[in-house]
C-alpha cells in the first residue's frame, strides 16, 4: 500500500461519520503526528510504500476515530497557545476561544512580569501554564477537584518546564487562599443540562461531564463561588477573568457587580459570542 492509497483508505474508513474534507484533514494530522510530514512531504512521497508498523498504527487510530473519539484524545495531545499539551478523558480538550482568554489576561498584565496567578478548575492546565510560560517570573497555582486532572496538569507543567503548584480543591466548598493573588482566571463548568441536545456526540460521549455541566436551576454556581473567593483572595486592583456561557453574559456580568467587583467588562470571542468577562477588585 502506498501513502496515496492510505489516504484513500482513511477517507473511506471514516465515512459516513465525517465528510471527505474532514477525513482528509484527519489523515494529514495523523501523518504529521507519526512521521512529522507536512502536506508537501506527502505530495513528494505519496507513491512510497507504507511501512508495516505505520499501517498497524493507522489501523488502531482509525478504529478509535470510527467510534467518534476526538482526535485529541486518540493522539493524547493537542496544541494550545503555541504549546503542546497532553490531554485525556479526565480533562476537557482546550478550545480556540480559551486561547483568547489567555491573550486577554496577557494584554492586561503587559507591564508586569512577576505576578501571583491562580487558575481555578485548571483541567489540563492550559490556561495557567500558558500564562506561566509567558510570564516566567510569576508564581502560578493550579486548582482542581479532579486528582486525575491535576496529574495531567503536572505532566504538562513538566513538559513545558515550568514550576507551578497544583492543589486539590473543591470550589463548591468554602475555600480560602493561602496568599493574595494579582490575577485569578477560571474556565469553570457552565453548560446547562438543557443545552445538551445541541452538543456534538463526541463531546458528550468522551469529555468529562464534571468539567462541563451545571444544573438548570443554578447555572452560575461556580461563578458565584469563585467570585466570592476572589473578592477575599485578590489584592487591591486585582483582576478576575472568566470564560463564560455565551447565553448568560449579562447575568454573569450582573453577578460580578453584585458581589462588589468594578470595571466589569464583557467580551465576545472570534465567533461573535459573549465568551469572556474581566472584573477588578476595588
Amino acid at each position: 500500500m502506498t501513502y496515496r492509497e492510505l489516504k484513500q483508505h482513511t477517507i473511506h474508513h471514516l465515512s459516513p461519520e465525517m465528510d471527505k474534507d474532514e477525513a482528509q484533514a484527519i489523515f494529514f494530522i495523523l501523518l504529521e503526528h507519526q512521521l512529522n510530514w507536512k502536506k508537501r512531504d506527502y505530495l513528494m512521497q505519496s507513491e512510497l510504500e507504507v511501512d508495516e508498523s505505520i499501517w498497524n498504527w493507522f489501523v488502531i487510530q482509525l478504529k478509535a476515530l470510527k467510534q467518534q473519539q476526538p482526535i485529541q484524545y486518540v493522539l493524547g495531545e493537542t496544541t494550545f497557545f503555541g504549546h503542546r499539551f497532553e490531554v485525556n478523558p479526565s480533562v476537557l480538550i482546550p478550545r480556540p476561544e480559551t486561547e483568547e482568554l489567555v491573550d486577554w489576561v496577557l494584554q492586561n498584565t503587559a507591564n508586569t512580569n512577576s505576578l501571583r496567578i491562580a487558575d481555578l478548575g485548571c483541567g489540563s492546565g492550559c490556561i495557567g501554564l500558558s500564562l506561566a510560560k509567558a510570564l516566567p517570573l510569576s508564581q502560578v497555582e493550579l486548582w482542581d477537584v479532579s486528582t486525575a486532572a491535576l496529574a495531567t496538569a503536572q505532566k504538562n507543567a513538566d513538559l513545558l518546564q515550568v514550576k507551578v503548584q497544583c492543589k486539590h480543591v473543591d470550589l463548591l466548598l468554602e475555600q480560602k487562599a493561602d496568599i493574595k493573588f494579582d490575577v485569578i482566571v477560571s474556565n469553570p463548568p457552565y453548560v446547562r443540562m438543557t443545552e445538551k441536545a445541541s452538543m456534538q456526540a463526541n463531546v458528550l460521549d468522551f469529555e468529562p461531564h464534571l468539567a462541563l455541566f451545571v444544573t438548570n436551576e443554578d447555572p452560575l454556581i461556580f461563578y458565584r463561588k469563585i467570585a466570592i473567593l476572589a473578592m477575599e483572595s485578590l489584592v487591591h486592583q486585582g483582576q478576575l477573568f472568566f470564560e463564560i456561557n455565551q447565553y448568560l453574559g449579562p447575568e454573569t456580568s450582573q453577578l460580578m457587580a453584585e458581589i462588589g467587583f468594578e470595571m466589569v467588562e464583557l467580551r465576545k470571542d472570534i465567533f461573535g459570542n459573549n465568551r469572556m468577562i474581566r472584573a477588578v477588585k476595588p
